[in-house]
């Protein structure tokens, strides 16, 4: 039992700093120790991590109990989970929706890390883990369905006016869930056509794990922490449109952010001084248009990757 405890507490505690390394990173377009959007701050991300640190604990300690049979995948309760998560953090700093996507995508990782055999060091076998995140999310239930466009009416995000079924500002939707028994991942799997978070989520990660964490591995080899962060961000984004600025101004737009993502890493990335005033222009190309602009899922995917770097040990 007080293994069990100290593992949740060690996957809790690996998250929460994937959290503040990610807001600490001067990536362009974002919140970081610096720059601002207007109500929102890097405190208000900080805060957010100390807040999600017990739900993250809970969803850990969870998975161990599921591994020992001593509790069914489909009681998970993923969305109880993020549900508190975002309660939590919206009573804790008052900055607005800072971490929704970000905990869409922890809380399965927790659970799943929770679930995995480690090590001494509670490195966890990735293929493993993996496994685990995609049986976690099918085992979702309607009423985790329920508890999540719960948690989104806390969190109050923008752009997510027009999704063509169950949306989540119409009145009857979660009625529907529960009647209809439509289950968290199929909602996900509505919305994965249009929002990459809930497509991770759908199709085990493969932005996650594919792309984003064995190139910020990569890159930590010979980077400083803060460069190798903002390059991952910058490839994460050139190769996927960021979904959140798609749904509030279109894909083409969304693409043209992309390009210019592009255009930097063949510069050389952050730490070429041939990119330096290319980066300097995205940024304020990005802040001029507000959070419009902001590439947040972007953000959130890379945050999900540097909480696989916590995990397998490292640290800053």
């Amino acid at each position: 039992m007080a293994r069990n405890c100290e593992k949740a507490q060690h996957i809790a505690r690996c998250l929460q700093l994937a959290i503040i390394l990610e807001v600490s990173a001067d990536k362009p377009g974002n919140v970081n120790l610096v720059v601002e959007f207007e109500g929102t701050r890097v405190e208000h991300f900080l805060a957010s991590s100390i807040a999600a640190g017990p739900s993250f604990q809970e969803a850990a300690y969870r998975g161990t109990a599921i591994a020992q049979k001593k509790r069914n995948l489909a009681d998970a309760g993923l969305g109880e989970l993020v549900r508190w998560g975002i309660k939590d953090i919206a009573a804790w700093q008052y900055g607005g929706n800072t971490l929704l996507g970000t905990i869409m995508l922890f809380a399965p990782l927790a659970v799943a890390a929770g679930m995995t055999p480690t090590d001494e060091k509670y490195t966890p076998d990735f293929e493993l883990l993996r496994k685990n995140i995609d049986a976690t999310i099918k085992a979702s239930t309607a009423q985790d369905a329920v508890a999540v466009y719960e948690a989104i009416e806390i969190a109050k995000p923008s752009g997510l006016n027009s999704a063509p079924d169950l949306n989540v500002h119409a009145q009857n939707s979660k009625t529907r869930l529960i009647e209809e028994n439509i289950t968290l991942h199929q909602v996900f799997q509505i919305a994965s056509a249009y929002d990459d978070i809930c497509s991770e989520w759908i199709n085990n990660f493969p932005i996650t794990f594919d792309l984003a964490y064995p190139y910020l591995t990569d890159h930590l080899k010979h980077q400083d922490l803060n460069s190798a962060i903002v390059d991952t961000f910058l490839k994460v984004l050139a190769e996927h449109p960021d979904t959140f600025i798609s749904r509030k101004v279109g894909l083409e737009k969304a693409q043209d952010v992309s390009q210019n993502a592009k255009q930097i890493l063949e510069l050389g990335g952050v730490a070429s001084t041939k990119s330096k005033d290319a980066l300097i222009l995205f940024d304020k190309k990005l802040r001029k248009a507000g959070n419009d602009y902001n590439p947040g899922t972007t953000a959130d995917i890379t945050a999900a990757a540097l909480a696989l770097t916590t995990l397998s040990g490292y640290r800053p």
